[in-house]
């Protein structure tokens, strides 16, 4: 694109207020170095704060623990089964315990399992379930539970649950799934009621950290089985086991979080209420963030206005840290033209994406010209493809046209979710598009549930997405378009692929199961399902009497140990 038409672009998103809806990574959210210590507890006696010393000397705690926050939109599920997104993780990761908890320094630790054990050939885990580990209505948490969360995801009966791959680590799970093999088989056992035993198709190195992972966590098969709407509004229905318990959902508004007094650890518990409100719109948000009616803003669970990023950098307030996550594009790899592959690489080779970084989101994301990000894969930051490379686009163009006996391009529509920094980069694509190709680009908005909805149905050409790792492994990237389907949004799907993948599951040696993860990637790439923009970084703000609430390089964040301290 000329530089005049980016210095245009530039001036009319910074007029209007332009905001970047990125996900957020995982740096201290403090700026002192009192982010790192453990939340002190309250007094018992006279339920006064207690003071604690911090490098900076004294500091105590507020009285009232009160954090606000925003979560943007409404949580499309609160079951941790049917869930795939980072606005209903945010509460799910307060509201509900796994076997496992991911750290404030990024590593599993035990949560619901007091201890395991694992085989010599680390096919085998035994997981001890805490006697104290009770959920909201008192029952005890049991191993039953995890067996019963589990194979209900992995059910074939059961809808939407996008994530069920998640559970493929472990023996006989994805033939239950996909082949008609028997639950029974699946290698999850009660083996009494404080006592889980999991075996696995193959060794997995990360498989710990899976067990922290929301679809991994157990619900209470005494509430939730037969009542299909357990999870849809607060109530004596939802019953949970983490830190925090729902307290109400006022749906499209607000959810309230409160401290839960029969969770196992809540001496380590500081926060006594949790505010999540659901506003749209980033420059209200960070109005009600300079107005002291929020307490963060942006990442992990927000965003903030693209106009706003260059004196939050200037004034020293803006934390950005780089995150495993990747923006893109995806194409419908069954809707005319991107059925063909030409004309997939076409439209990924003539984007800017170091304009889009520099001139649109400018929180330090770098140009992704591969699926898996610079953080797990240093090869990424060179990528498979030159950027804004609009000759070699227009040669694969022209190709693409002839093999499907085209003179010019169709029109096509660009859709994406709210956001005006999504629309701002919708836009400026839809420019390069329009210049470099010549083809007529319509822009289509929606709301997230309902985008949703139009993505997985197949009704859209090319539609915005992104992808926060879940663990820390290229798998985690390459695995969501093993098949069609899920969040496979593409619908595209390689046998070859999916056997490189297989082959992967089983190789005991690191640096040649990267050599095949390699192998697959440079396969995908190759078909150009989707047009890779940029690999995300977090951005947010945070009072400085915040502490210790910790945001994961993974995108997410952990209240259970945060704390207020006087102002």
């Amino acid at each position: 694109m000329a530089g005049k038409k980016w210095l245009f672009l530039l001036t009319c998103l910074l007029t209007l207020g332009v905001f970047l809806a990125a996900c957020s990574g995982g740096e201290e959210t403090s700026s002192d170095d009192g982010a790192d210590t453990e939340a002190p507890a309250e007094s018992e006696d006279t339920g006064e704060a207690e003071e604690t010393d911090s490098a900076e000397g004294e500091e105590a705690l507020a009285a009232d623990q009160t954090f606000d926050i925003n979560i943007k939109s409404e949580p499309p599920s609160l079951n941790p089964g049917t869930a795939t997104d980072t606005t209903s993780a945010a509460v799910l990761d307060q509201v509900f315990e796994g076997l496992m908890r991911i750290n404030q320094d990024g590593e599993p630790e035990e949560a619901m399992a007091e201890s395991y054990e694992v085989s010599e050939d680390l096919m085998t885990y035994t997981f001890h379930i805490r006697e104290d580990a009770v959920w909201s209505n008192g029952d005890p948490v049991t191993a039953e539970n995890f067996e019963y969360a589990w194979k209900w995801v992995l059910n074939p009966d059961n809808a939407d649950t996008d994530y069920a791959y998640q559970l493929y680590v472990i023996k006989g799970a994805q033939a239950a799934k996909e082949e008609g093999g028997s639950l029974d088989e699946v290698g999850v056992t009660a083996v009494d009621e404080k006592t889980l035993e999991v075996t696995l198709a193959q060794p997995t190195p990360y498989f710990l950290d899976l067990t922290a992972f929301y679809t991994y966590y157990p619900v209470n098969q005494n509430v939730v089985e037969g009542t299909d709407d357990w999870a849809l509004d607060a109530g004596e229905n939802y019953v949970t086991n983490g830190p925090f318990l729902l307290d109400s959902w006022a749906h499209q508004d607000q959810v309230v979080l409160k401290k839960n007094p029969d969770y196992w650890d809540a001496e380590t518990v500081t926060l006594e209420t949790i505010n999540m409100y659901m506003i749209d719109d980033e420059n209200t948000a960070l109005e009600m963030y300079n107005g002291g009616e929020l307490d963060w803003a942006g990442s992990p669970t927000d965003s903030l206005p693209l106009a706003s990023i260059p004196a939050l950098k200037e004034d020293g307030s803006l934390n950005i840290a780089p995150l495993a996550g990747l923006y893109y594009y995806a194409f419908n790899t069954e809707k005319e033209p991107f059925n063909n592959v030409n004309i997939r690489k076409a439209f990924a080779l003539a984007i800017n994406r170091a304009g889009i970084v520099e001139n649109i989101t400018q929180s330090e994301q770098q140009p992704a010209m591969a699926l898996v990000p610079s953080s797990i894969w240093e090869e990424s930051n060179e990528g498979y493809f030159a950027d804004n490379d609009i000759e070699t686009a227009k040669e694969y163009l022209e190709t693409g046209l002839e093999e499907m006996g085209l003179e010019e391009l169709p029109a096509v529509e660009l859709s994406y979710n709210t956001s005006e920094a999504h629309a701002a980069i919708a836009q400026a694509i839809q420019d390069m598009w329009r210049e470099n190709l010549g083809v007529e680009v319509t822009l289509r908005n929606e709301e997230w549930n309902v985008y949703l909805d139009s993505m997985g149905s197949g009704d859209f050409h090319v539609g915005r997405m992104g992808w926060l790792g879940d663990f820390n492994d290229a798998i985690n990237f390459l695995e969501i378009f093993r098949a069609k389907g899920g969040n496979n949004y593409t619908n595209w799907e390689d046998a070859e692929y999916q056997d490189l993948l297989e082959q992967s599951r089983t190789a005991t040696d690191e640096a040649e199961r990267k050599v095949i993860l390699r192998q697959a990637e440079a396969i995908f790439m190759e078909d150009m399902p989707i047009a890779p923009i940029y690999f995300y970084t977090s951005a947010w703000l945070n009072k400085d009497y915040v502490k210790g609430v910790e945001v994961s390089g993974l995108g997410g964040v952990q209240f259970k140990w945060g704390y207020l301290t006087e102002e």
